[in-house]
């Protein structure tokens, strides 16, 4: 939601107790509800608001995303995930989500240009995944290498301040990200690394250098490049959440953006957030074939069986989660 700071408009809080009043501004929203400004809350009434989980509070100024969770309405620079989901692709959703709007043809180009340039990894980044077991779990390989990324990219905190550099951080991020996760996989199942593919698009290469095998020829099939190309769209943004809200707090203190990354990972890693997807996972690794799904679901409403049901809903979304309908169509086409 944006806010105009120009207002007219107020909202007046009284305590009962004692008849005391005070004005506090309200500014109206490019899309969904006026906000309430109790920035001087404190400081006039000696009093704190309480809004656990952050359910009513509008954290920052932002034009990036919009969510309307009654009508089920997801937006990315005011443009409708399923107008977007249709016609872009993953790079052309990065461009816009950082600068704004949707790039031009020559923007496109160079934009994908500079994330080609930086996809490659340190070559001494391979002995820091050495260093995990290899059943570690695929997040704590993440947040960790991320973090040390840290390490190769150190720059006084003074840098953050300039725009070129910041935007130097973001490529990289969005360019080496994939390489670290395909790593992770492949360490695990003890494969040797797939360095990246520069004649690839995004979605592609992260798909190469996952199951490539150096042995014989690989080919990307483009229904499965182009599930992986909406997974990435679906999931570029979904404005002030737990993994967001950690790396905007990390940051806040000028700590180097791979940290903050890190530390955003591992707040997605929980099972109410991100790892909600490893929990669905896992439930139908236990219900195994269709015959067991009577028997699965009499146990989850049985209230006495600890068993839940994973992977239905969504607390935003009191509709219907828009993305779902996007990835049940592409899911058919897989």
């Amino acid at each position: 939601m944006t806010n105009s700071k120009a207002t007219t408009k107020s909202f007046t809080l009284t305590n009962n107790e004692t008849n005391e009043s005070w004005d506090f501004p309200v500014y109206d929203g490019t899309e969904g509800p006026s906000v309430i400004d109790f920035s001087k809350l404190y400081s006039l009434t000696d009093h704190f608001s309480f809004d656990p989980g952050f359910t009513s509070t509008a954290a920052c100024e932002s034009k990036i995303t919009f969510i309307d969770g009654l009508k089920g309405q997801l937006m990315y620079r005011g443009y409708p995930i399923e107008q977007l989901a249709e016609k872009a692709d993953y790079m052309e959703i990065c461009y816009a989500l950082i600068h704004g709007d949707m790039p031009t043809v020559t923007q496109l180009n160079e934009f994908v240009s500079q994330v080609k340039q930086e996809n490659l990894l340190n070559e001494q980044i391979k002995k820091i995944f050495e260093a995990f077991p290899r059943k570690s779990h695929p997040m704590a390989i993440m947040a960790g290498v991320c973090s040390a990324l840290a390490a190769f990219y150190h720059d006084d905190a003074k840098k953050l301040n300039d725009k070129e550099y910041r935007h130097e951080a973001i490529i990289r991020i969005i360019a080496k990200l994939p390489n670290v996760a395909a790593m992770a996989y492949r360490y695990a199942e003890g494969l040797p690394y797939n360095y990246p593919r520069n004649d690839l698009s995004y979605a592609e290469d992260f798909i190469h250098m996952m199951f490539a095998k150096p042995n014989e020829p690989y080919h990307v099939d483009p229904i499965v490049a182009r599930a992986m190309d909406l997974i990435l769209i679906l999931h570029a943004d979904h404005e002030q959440n737990a993994s967001t809200s950690t790396v905007r707090l990390a940051a806040s203190s000028l700590a180097n953006p791979y940290t903050c990354v890190a530390a955003g990972i591992a707040a997605l890693w929980g099972p109410s957030h991100g790892g909600a997807n490893e929990a669905v996972l896992r439930m139908l690794d236990k219900i195994q074939t269709v015959d067991h799904i009577d028997e699965f679901l009499a146990k989850v409403k049985d209230p006495d069986d600890p068993t839940r049901l994973m992977g239905f809903g969504h607390r935003v979304y009191k509709n219907y989660d828009p993305r779902a309908k996007i990835m049940r169509r592409t899911c058919n086409e897989v």
